[in-house]
């Protein structure tokens, strides 16, 4: 099975590949970068955006896609670019046929190194470990698209566990 990792963005589409064999071991397929220039047009590096993942995929072949939930940003400048990329990203992968799942940054934080609080350079260390990589992966973004995709194995192989949450039930008076 081949798992896409995607972290979204409007400068940069970081994305990776990997394989799950058999046994669960995870080999690293590719990974990389796709572009924008920011002197073009906004819709012109939305569209970019959707071709190059129309490409990428056809390429690789994924079974399933994983992409970065976005979170609370402080910034509504950035966070509105980054929706519509993301926005362009799942129609390209719904339109090729390829589920996809989301994973939060703390996830990603939380699976692969054990601490919410884990910096790039642990994700990347940790994602060198896992893949059996001799360097690290790099860029950065490039990295974090491995990171998602397995996160999202380790995820389905062996949850974290985690806190059952009370469910309250409301009566609504009629």
């Amino acid at each position: 099975m081949r798992i896409l990792g995607i972290d979204p963005g409007l400068e940069k589409v970081g994305f990776g590949a990997v394989d799950v064999c058999s046994n669960n071991k995870l080999t690293a397929y590719d990974w990389g970068l796709i572009k924008t220039d920011k002197v073009d047009a906004e819709i012109v590096r939305i569209h970019g955006i959707y071709n190059a993942m129309g490409q990428l995929i056809k390429q690789m072949k994924p079974d399933i896609a994983v992409i970065e939930r976005l979170f609370f940003f402080r910034n509504l400048t950035t966070m509105v670019p980054v929706s519509q990329a993301r926005g362009v990203i799942l129609l390209a992968l719904y339109e090729a046929g390829i589920p996809y799942f989301e994973v939060s940054p703390l996830e990603v934080k939380m699976n692969l190194t054990g601490s919410g609080k884990a910096q790039k350079r642990e994700i990347q260390e940790m994602v060198q470990q896992l893949l059996g990589l001799e360097k690290l992966p790099k860029p950065d973004d490039a990295a974090d698209g491995l990171a998602i995709a397995i996160c999202h194995q380790m995820m389905t192989v062996k949850p974290l566990a985690r806190k059952k949450k009370q469910v309250k039930t409301l009566s609504i008076a009629r």
